[in-house]
């Protein structure tokens, strides 16, 4: 039996209103592209040392690791004020983000740990 029309019926590729077009995919993949880098374009790009913020070379790892505990604890207080706040996903999702706080801050102070203080 012979068909009346192709299986799958021709279409224009470049046509942006069809849902499988090249053209329109081809837009979709520069958009992607655009607003979400790869990893290898992310690591690819070499590092500026920025100037608004900086930090004492002189500082010790002590510090910086005390530091970096008081910083996540500040932050996992103000994460458990808005929970109070919120109801279903968004105050899960929060909650999502005060257990990686923990986890990070937890990982701090077993570097704080491992440092050896001088004598």
């Amino acid at each position: 039996m012979i068909k009346p029309s192709p299986n799958p019926p021709d279409t224009d590729p470049a046509s942006p209103y069809e849902p499988d077009s090249k053209k329109l995919n081809e837009a979709a993949e520069r958009a992607l592209d655009y607003h979400f880098p790869s990893n290898a374009d992310i690591k690819a790009t070499p590092r500026t040392r920025s100037t608004l913020f900086s930090v004492d070379p002189e500082t010790t790892v002590e510090t910086l690791a005390v530091y970096l505990v008081e910083i996540l604890a500040s932050v996992d207080v103000m994460v458990h004020q808005l929970v109070d706040h919120l109801e279903g996903e968004s105050r899960y999702a929060l909650l999502g983000i005060s257990n990686s706080i923990m986890v990070a801050e937890i990982t701090a102070n077993r570097v704080l740990d491992k440092i050896d203080l001088p004598k």
